[in-house]
């Protein structure tokens, strides 16, 4: 896939020889070494090797002139050194004697992003990792423009200018994308433009090459400040910078001129809680002033936020009661974010984005009401005859519906068409009030917060007969979340087993949707196996959970009414009860499959990175064999007591399921089991396990057991194992260094590639 070597950019004046690596098939160049120091004349003279040092070199043979140098300080055995290209591009100077890697080109990049990077700090010199664009096209020399993430409370990714000036800004990561890159998808090739621009690239196979899929600055409200504070950019409107509500241009001659960079100032100060006087015929009363918010739909959220672990209603009351909050927003990835400063950067998108909530007095929400109220008394005159008349319609149309609907045989609503749950009927299923939920939970109280979601939080609860409960609380700032607790009403509602988790009951009260489930006193199994204050799990527990998740997954697959998919199964979605017997839960993914299918495709990939086979991250299609691969990660992860979502050897760049191979293949197996546990008189079941493991996440489906083969090979000793193959995601492969949910459209190719390898003599 790529390659090493040589490249030259001629000009009018010389021609410069610089070292890169590029794509083989089209050539792009993604890494340069001697950016700024190239050999000039010809390609001849350009040496690449390893110094008397050990260190990786680029020399210039006419003079021995070292032009660049992997500059490893103090190498312990300089004689044993060799630097190697890996498949993903990335140039490596390793210590053959330990393996050891000393120096990698992913912690020096120039200006563009692969997909097996991450942009974090250097974890041998602690320096940030940044791209920095060329200073021309055909210029690779250090150019004017930089991309970092800075890691503030909520991580965000800037363009700057020089050393200081910023110059975009992607807004606040959210776990799967930047919210304001609304167009994200994938993490595919980035490229830092020499003009200062950002873009994201995908192999375009009829072409058979790399074409840009967007850029981060497309319009000019994509240029950090353009409107300056206080002030919102729409490329769509005329002129493009408008003052926020409540707010009126600092130098109205300048914002004429459509210089928008003094930005607005507010029109009437806040009231924070202030009293009005009210005077009546006979009496004069007070009575308290509340501040009050407008709402900017589909924003990229001002820079400077402030995080706050809260719900979104409590995100409204905490701003409230704070006079020197502006804003707030909330999303469902990140929680509440907060504004006290000035706020610059917003940019208002068509669709995507974040709801922003502006703090304006009472005043300005009055004048508003006034204005909407003339409007609706002009709308509903004009329109009252045209309504007459559309009812007419529609009563004669609904009589003609009624009768067709009375003759047709009534049918159960399936997953894929319901939209929303107050027209779904369950009559067998236990409907709870809202009111006594609030009561049962403390008003939602966050010290009854059991968890959270991708679509909202769940609470522990007592009903008003003593029962325990968790209530898992729909975030109303979730619209994708409607299809999920649909999903979770219409499967589990029709599911028995003691290892799934029993639904009680729902609420759909207005924008409320919320389930009841049985309380688990143990919570999650991710909380319980990873909390140092639990009692650690020793193998027969750990066991007896892996054996009940395999039994629990069997029934959904093959024993149960309804033949079901799960797509999330994850150490969290795992419930321990008072016994520790586990339970299946979340089945906002699931899928009902027909007892004919064996697969299904989808073009909305949801579930955990970390979890999902590699025909369901890449391609969209699924199975029962992606929950066996779920299934894989689970029974690793249980085994070695590391997550495989933080897990990465450094050494190798390899996921906990690469290190889990490398030890298998070198039939070394305790590094990999538990510490706890490693000396338990089960050690050939635990290594059972493993391998029971590793036949769960081969990188091909049909290479995977069924369920019904794991249940069997977990209470049979005599069945003989098959040897694993290669499991998928053998090399950890992320965007950023943080723990995330990401999509794929499968864009990305896979070939057959070769190592270059190049040793020290």
């Amino acid at each position: 896939m790529f390659h090493l070597g040589f490249f030259n950019l001629t000009t009018n004046s010389s021609t410069s020889f610089y070292l890169g690596i590029w794509y083989i098939t089209n050539p792009p160049v993604v890494w340069v070494a001697n950016r700024d120091q190239p050999i000039k004349g010809d390609d001849s003279v350009a040496v690449l090797k390893i110094s008397e040092d050990g260190n990786l070199v680029v020399m210039d043979a006419r003079n021995n002139e070292i032009l660049w140098s992997t500059n490893v300080s103090n190498i312990a055995s300089p004689n044993t050194t060799s630097a190697q290209l890996l498949t993903t591009g990335n140039l490596v100077l390793q210590d053959n004697a330990t393996g050891t890697i000393l120096w990698q080109s992913f912690q020096h990049p120039t200006d563009t992003f692969l997909q097996s990077m991450k942009i974090s700090a250097n974890r041998i010199s602690g320096k940030k990792v940044k791209l920095t664009s060329w200073r021309t096209p055909h210029d690779p020399s250090t150019g004017d423009f930089s991309v970092s993430l800075e890691r503030l409370s909520i991580p965000e990714a800037f363009i700057w200018r020089g050393k200081s000036q910023p110059h975009w800004r992607s807004g606040p990561w959210n776990g799967q994308i930047f919210l304001g890159i609304p167009e994200m998808t994938a993490n595919l090739m980035f490229a830092l433009g020499a003009e200062g621009n950002l873009n994201e690239y995908y192999w375009d196979y009829s072409k058979k090459q790399w074409s840009m899929m967007l850029s981060a600055i497309n319009t000019e409200c994509g240029v950090y400040g353009k409107c300056g504070v206080f002030a919102s950019c729409d490329p769509k409107t005329s002129p493009i910078c408008t003052c926020l509500r409540g707010y009126v241009p600092r130098n109205v001659e300048e914002w004429n001129k459509q210089n928008w960079s003094s930005g607005c100032v507010r029109k009437t100060p806040v009231q924070c809680e202030s009293e009005k006087v009210i005077k009546n015929n006979s009496s004069v009363e007070s009575v308290a002033v509340e501040d009050g918010f407008v709402k900017l739909q589909n924003t990229k959220v001002p820079d400077y936020a402030e995080w706050l672990s809260s719900i979104d209603f409590d995100c409204r009351t905490a701003c409230l009661g704070n006079c020197s909050c502006k804003a707030y927003a909330y999303d469902v990835g990140i929680g509440c974010m907060l504004w006290s400063g000035n706020l610059i950067d917003i940019q208002r998108f068509s669709m995507g984005g974040t709801d922003l909530y502006i703090r304006v007095p009472s005043s300005e929400l009055d004048e508003q009401k006034k204005k909407n109220h003339a409007s609706v008394i002009i709308a509903v005159t004009v329109s009252a005859v045209g309504t007459i008349g559309i009812l007419i319609c529609a009563f004669i149309l609904w009589k003609r519906k009624t009768a067709i609907r009375e003759r047709a045989n009534f049918r159960i609503p399936t997953i894929s068409n319901t939209k929303y749950p107050s027209k779904v009927k369950l009559p067998e299923l236990s409907q709870f009030e809202f009111g006594k939920l609030a009561i049962a939970t403390n008003n939602f109280h966050l010290a009854n917060k059991l968890g959270q979601g991708g679509f909202g939080l769940v609470y522990r609860g007592t009903l008003e007969d003593g029962l325990e409960v968790a209530v898992k609380r729909l975030s109303r700032a979730s619209y994708q979340g409607l299809e999920e607790f649909m999903n979770e009403v219409l499967v589990i509602s029709k599911l028995q087993h003691r290892n799934l988790v029993r639904l009680l009951g729902c609420c759909v009260e207005g924008d409320e949707k919320i389930l009841v489930y049985e309380y688990m006193p143990n919570k999650s199994l991710d909380a319980y196996l990873f909390d140092s204050c639990k009692q650690v799990l020793n193998w027969e527990k750990r066991f007896h959970i892996i054996e009940g998740i395999a039994r629990g997954l069997l029934y959904l697959h093959r024993d149960s009414r309804l033949r079901i998919i799960h797509r999330d199964l994850k150490l969290s979605n795992i419930l321990l009860d008072e016994e520790l017997n586990p339970k299946i839960s979340d089945f906002g993914m699931a899928k009902i499959f027909c007892h004919t299918e064996n697969e299904a495709n989808t073009m909305r990939v949801v579930g955990t990175y970390g979890y999902m086979s590699p025909e369901y991250a890449m391609e969209g299609l699924f199975s029962e064999k992606s929950d066996v691969f779920s299934f894989g990660v689970l029974l690793l992860e249980i085994v070695s007591r590391r997550k495989n979502t933080k897990f990465y050897e450094d050494a190798e760049s390899l996921s906990l399921l690469g290190f889990a191979w490398k030890l298998w293949n070198a039939d070394n197996i305790p590094p990999l089991i538990d510490q706890e546990i490693l000396n338990s008189i089960c050690n050939e079941d635990i290594k059972r396990c493993i391998h029971i493991g590793l036949l769960c996440v081969q990188e091909l489906a049909r290479d995977r057991p069924t369920m019904t083969a794991v249940v069997s090979m977990l209470n049979s000793e005599t069945v003989n194992l098959p040897s694993p193959k290669q499991p998928a995601f053998v090399q950890r492969q992320t965007l950023l260094d943080i723990e995330s949910s990401m999509t794929s459209d499968g864009l990305c190719s896979i070939n057959n590639v070769s190592l270059t390898n190049v040793q020290g003599r």
